[in-house]
C-alpha cells in the first residue's frame, strides 16, 4: 500500500491518511484483516509525526474500519453496520446535494457521476 501526503493540501494529514486507507478498502488494495504499518513505521515512511498517524487509525477505528490489537497492530476490520452507514451517507449526500442544486446541477449529471466513481472504485 503507497500512502502519499499533499503537505500543501488545505487538508488535514491525518485525514489524507485516513482517506487513502479508505480508499484502498474500497477499491480491494486492502481488504479485510490485513494489517496497516505500525504508527512509527508508517509515520517514517510518510514523513509525519507518529501522533499524527496515531491520529487517523483513532478515526478509522471509531468509524469502524480498523481495529488496534497489541500483538497485530492496525487491522482491517469492517466492522460498520451496513444501516448505519447507509444513514451516514444519505446525511452527508443530502448536502452535496442541496450545493448541486445551487449550480444547477442535473440528476442525470449526480446518476453519471456516481456510476462513474463506482466504476471506478470496482476497477
Amino acid at each position: 500500500m503507497i500512502i502519499e501526503v499533499d503537505f500543501d493540501s488545505d487538508e488535514a494529514i491525518y485525514i489524507q491518511l485516513c482517506n487513502q486507507i479508505i480508499m484502498g478498502i474500497a477499491t480491494c488494495t486492502i481488504r479485510e484483516g490485513d494489517s496497516l504499518p505500525s504508527v512509527r513505521q508508517l509515520a517514517d515512511t510518510v514523513g509525519v509525526n507518529m501522533h499524527t498517524v496515531n491520529k487517523a487509525y483513532s478515526v478509522l477505528k471509531r468509524e469502524g474500519y480498523i481495529s488496534l490489537d497489541k500483538r497485530r497492530g492496525a487491522v482491517i476490520a469492517l466492522a460498520v453496520d451496513k444501516l448505519e452507514q447507509l444513514e451516514q451517507m444519505r446525511r452527508e449526500l443530502q448536502m452535496v446535494l442541496a450545493r448541486g442544486c445551487c449550480k444547477n446541477i442535473s440528476r442525470e449529471e449526480v446518476h453519471d457521476l456516481v456510476d462513474e466513481i463506482f466504476d471506478q472504485l470496482k476497477a
